[in-house]
């Protein structure tokens, strides 16, 4: 397990999400929707992730109720897939049983690298192609039945500064 516990206004995880294409307001204090969200950094603070899990009513796309990867960028030497897995155990962990959409996520093919599949470290870690949105965003999603059991996070001894 790589991934602690962080929040939507931690500066290490703010500085790794400024520099995600998906990213609104660079520099903002904050880089995560409103609503229910987990956000994850890694050990060595050099990969953030965020599960955001908004109500229903509020989602105007084909998969409302889903767990959203709205954020993952990966700067440090593991493999993203196995930092993906990682990070939808811990989803797991912390919201119980899975919606039964499960998890989806949303790559824009024109602000990746230049590959055949995009979102392929996703589909690596098990999520499938399941359509587009409205706005040509690829969507990719994993089903309860392909996640990975629930799993903790690592913690670690708060720092103080003496």
């Amino acid at each position: 397990m790589r991934w602690t516990l962080s929040h939507r206004a931690d500066p290490r995880a703010c500085a790794l999400a400024d520099r995600h294409y998906s990213r609104q307001k660079v520099g903002s204090s904050q880089f995560v929707p409103p609503g229910r969200c987990l956000v994850l950094l890694s050990h060595d603070k050099d990969a953030v992730w965020t599960t955001s899990w908004p109500f229903p009513e509020y989602v105007k796309h084909d998969w409302a109720g889903a767990w959203i990867c709205s954020i993952f960028r990966n700067e440090s030497p593991y493999l993203s897939s196995e930092l993906i897995r990682e990070a939808v155990a811990v989803t797991r962990w912390r919201y119980s049983a899975p919606p039964a959409l499960g998890m989806v996520t949303f790559i824009n093919r024109s602000k990746t690298r230049s590959k055949r599949d995009p979102g392929y470290c996703f589909l690596m870690a098990g999520f499938s192609k399941c359509g587009r949105t409205k706005g040509g965003l690829y969507a990719l999603q994993m089903l309860p039945d392909k996640m990975p059991s629930a799993l903790a996070p690592i913690t670690l001894q708060r720092e103080f500064a003496f």
